[in-house]
């Protein structure tokens, strides 16, 4: 058995999905259900035995004792994070809290209850942390990619705070032994998405015929990760990774925000057309936000060389697939949409004037 935080979120959701489906091994799903989590993504698991869900706060030291005391996990995967850039910087609180203090707590419990085991079970557990390749900053449009060794430059309350997690899970692994390690990957997309992020966001805003709000200039770089390779790559890590290191995740799909937008529509022209014309008439460039970095890219060559990882698919291949997931889960992507979730979006993107300009 293993423990899983944050197993109703978007990427925690998929992995918990995918662990029960290739390995049968039961998993202890701990969340709190805050607005990006949604149990609706574990439908299909429902009256399963191998899935305990168990609501709660990561920063509650007691039960996540009284977890580990109740199933002895042989490993936690930590995904439990506030992960979304702009909520950070309308509300970095969180972030502190849910990120920093979370992961602490977190830290502490898993290393008394490491300390608890004995033998085979001891030397067998692994605490595995999932983190982002926000943490390394910004790149220029010719510098090399981010590698393992990377200065951490964060730029945003988000990243700084997932630096500081992943700062706080190597320190526990050279100062107390604790058995950990860590995976800084670069930007899923795939099923489940919530809908405030770039790819299911202009999905949903394209189907409601509402416009597509694309940041600055729409060159920003990201390399993009289908979820479900993500999902094998942690099993790999978790499975053989080398205790006390950190393996970059990454897609080997750079693309420039713009690029991905007019992925989007262009798939939905084709599988969903509008009778209005094509979905691009819809994007509108908005006032940049603060600090956002220009480019990320990763370097997964070691995860590959050390382990034999790499992603299963490209990002044709991927993005091709999760627009027809959308398409075929209506039901999913309007629940999600909450009164909550449309008050988010009206902040975040009412306030920010249109460079009146349309694609």
């Amino acid at each position: 058995m293993i423990l899983v935080t944050g197993g109703a979120g978007f990427i925690g959701g998929n992995f918990v999905l995918d662990w029960i489906e290739e390995l049968g091994e039961p998993v202890v799903n701990l969340d709190a259900l805050t607005y990006a989590g949604n149990l609706e993504t574990l439908a299909s698991l429902a009256g399963d035995k191998r899935h305990i869900f168990e609501r709660g706060d990561i920063c509650d030291r007691a039960l996540v004792d009284r977890l580990l005391a109740t199933h002895r996990p042989r490993a936690i995967v930590h995904f439990a994070a506030e992960s979304h850039v702009d909520r950070s910087i309308h509300g970095p609180a969180e972030f502190i809290r849910t990120n920093v203090q979370g992961t602490f707590t977190l830290l502490e419990a898993a290393r008394a209850y490491w300390n608890s085991l004995e033998g085979e079970a001891k030397a067998a557990f692994r605490f595995h942390h999932v983190s982002t390749d926000e943490v390394y900053g910004s790149l220029g449009p010719d510098d090399a990619p981010f590698t393992e060794t990377h200065a951490y430059e964060p730029n945003s309350p988000y990243s700084a705070s997932k630096a500081a997690s992943d700062h706080l899970v190597r320190a526990w692994y050279h100062t107390y032994g604790l058995p950990v390690v860590t995976t800084n990957c670069s930007n899923n997309y795939g099923p489940y998405h919530f809908p405030e992020k770039l790819i299911p966001l202009m999905i949903v805003n394209a189907l409601a015929g509402k416009p597509l709000p694309i940041y600055g200039d729409g060159q920003n770089v990201r390399d993009w990760l289908y979820v479900k390779d993500h999902c094998s790559a942690i099993r790999t890590v978790l499975a053989r990774g080398r205790l006390g290191e950190t393996y970059n995740i990454g897609g080997w799909n750079e693309k420039p925000n713009i690029e991905i937008v007019r992925t989007v529509c262009a798939l939905l022209d084709e599988l969903r057309p509008s009778p209005e014309g094509s979905y691009s008439r819809l994007i509108t460039y908005v006032k940049d936000r603060p600090g956002h970095d220009r480019r990320y890219a990763i370097d997964a060559r070691k995860v590959e060389r050390e382990l034999g990882w790499r992603p299963a698919e490209t990002f044709e291949s991927g993005i091709r697939k999760t627009i027809a997931w959308y398409l075929a889960n209506p039901e999913w992507v309007a629940n999600v949409q909450s009164g909550s979730y449309r008050e988010w979006v009206s902040t975040n993107y009412g306030e920010r004037d249109t460079t009146g300009e349309r694609a």
